[in-house]
């Protein structure tokens, strides 16, 4: 009993610390509470500050940030929530421009007139939005940049219809509907542009709390942008020269902040222009450029309206028709094709035509996604050898077999993503056969 009684008085002299942490990444914890055992004593020292901080800014950013997104998460947001702020506090400026043109305040005005109004440009702006989705909504997800850039440049246009709109009585639906228009094509391509950004920021499958936390962030934004826009519209009322002053300013600040925006975004999926940019590097040095690498060197605005800037390695995926069908080809052509489908190509996934200036692909109709990443690698290849007058086919061929396998695994090793091409969906294939007699495509 004597030894037990020791034994106790012993563990009770010890003092052991327990510490409380909070995080998912096991190397990105922080220490929220500290609790010390003395006897029978116990003593807790928390961050109370730090943890009610933390509290708070779990409802804006994902759970297990930053760990848990891309490093490019964090300016990205910053800056399209300028953007959004921006937009909020023009909106104002519109709105109460639009609603003055329609009689609002007026005693001439009547309810019905101006239902019909707001009727006919909703209608205007869905119809549009749902055109625009059939003709483009194939190539948002291959130029998610760029055309997240230009939705927001349509919604500019679409806010400076409404703002131009009173000016012009006469000609006032006509702009107020080429106005809903615009911004019709904004919902769509932001909204689609969006979900792919989403997906690349997830590290941890967690695209969904990325997608609500966003909300967070952009309903901030609203309310900070719609209070702000109030208090504009209020001190500007009757002052046309300072309404056009703030609303042309917050617009040049709007373009500025969406190109900074896209220009932070470093996307390791493989398009059309990133996989050109890729092959030449590889080609003429052996090395493999990073995702943040090619991010600099990719355009975020259409290839026509920086024409003047472009050379030989950017704009080489211009010269490849992916997906030919080939019903549209000439009987020459098709007897070229024919040579081909009996020579290089017999038991291939796909067929190269060059074509004067372009190389046109016709895909088999087995031909799976890795196929069609590979297809537009080898187009990609003769177009670059056929630069340099070299033979075409058998170079290629040459190339593919000895580099593709090694291009595709340090592109692997740097984090680019394989497995598929974003480029338009491939609708027009082809199955092609040959006999001993002759040769034939169909």
């Amino acid at each position: 009993m004597e030894g037990d009684s020791t034994s106790t008085r012993q563990l009770r002299s010890e003092t052991a610390v327990i510490e409380e942490w909070n995080g998912i990444d096991s190397s990105k914890l922080t220490k929220t509470a500290t609790i010390t055992v003395a006897g029978d004593s116990v003593q807790k020292s928390s961050r109370r500050f730090n943890h009610l901080s933390r509290r708070i800014l779990d409802a804006f950013v994902p759970e297990g940030f930053p760990s848990s997104v891309t490093p490019d998460y964090v300016p990205f947001q910053v800056w399209d929530s300028l953007q959004g702020l921006s937009t909020y506090i023009r909106t104002m400026l519109s709105t109460q421009a639009l609603l003055s043109a329609i009689g609002v305040g007026e005693k001439s005005a009547t309810v019905i007139g101006a239902t019909f109004l707001w009727f006919l440009r909703d209608l205007t702006g869905m119809l549009g939005g749902i055109l625009f989705t059939f003709y483009q909504g194939a190539n948002l997800d291959s130029n998610a940049k760029m055309w997240r850039l230009v939705a927001d440049l349509m919604n500019d246009l679409g806010m400076l219809m409404d703002l131009v709109s009173p000016v012009f009585p006469s000609a006032f639906v006509f702009i107020v509907c080429l106005g809903s228009i615009s911004r019709s094509f904004t919902g769509v391509a932001s909204g689609a542009t969006r979900a792919a950004l989403t997906q690349h920021f997830a590290l941890q499958n967690n695209a969904a709390d990325i997608s609500a936390k966003e909300g967070s962030q952009e309903t901030i934004a609203t309310m900070t942008g719609m209070a702000l826009g109030m208090f504009l519209a209020h001190i500007t009322t009757g002052h046309a020269t300072a309404i056009w002053f703030c609303f042309l300013s917050l617009t040049v600040f709007h373009m500025y902040a969406n190109y900074k925006a896209v220009r932070c975004l470093s996307l390791a999926t493989l398009n059309c222009e990133r996989s050109s940019i890729l092959l030449s590097h590889f080609m003429e040095t052996g090395q493999v450029l990073s995702p943040k690498q090619v991010s600099v060197m990719e355009h975020v605005l259409p290839v026509w309206t920086t024409s003047w800037t472009a050379n030989t390695v950017k704009c080489l995926y211009q010269r490849v028709q992916l997906g030919v069908r080939i019903s549209s080809l000439n009987s020459d052509q098709v007897v070229d094709l024919s040579h081909l489908a009996s020579s290089y190509y017999k038991k291939g996934k796909y067929m190269l035509l060059a074509r004067k200036s372009t190389i046109s692909v016709v895909m088999h109709k087995d031909s799976a996604a890795a196929d069609i990443l590979q297809a537009f690698v080898h187009a990609l290849v003769l177009a670059k050898l056929d630069d340099k007058e070299r033979s075409m086919h058998f170079e290629s061929q040459s190339w593919m077999a000895k580099y593709y396998e090694l291009f595709i695994l340090k592109l692997t090793s740097l984090g680019w993503k394989t497995e598929r091409l974003l480029s338009p969906s491939v609708a027009w294939k082809a199955n092609w056969f040959i006999s001993s007699s002759d040769e034939k495509v169909d």
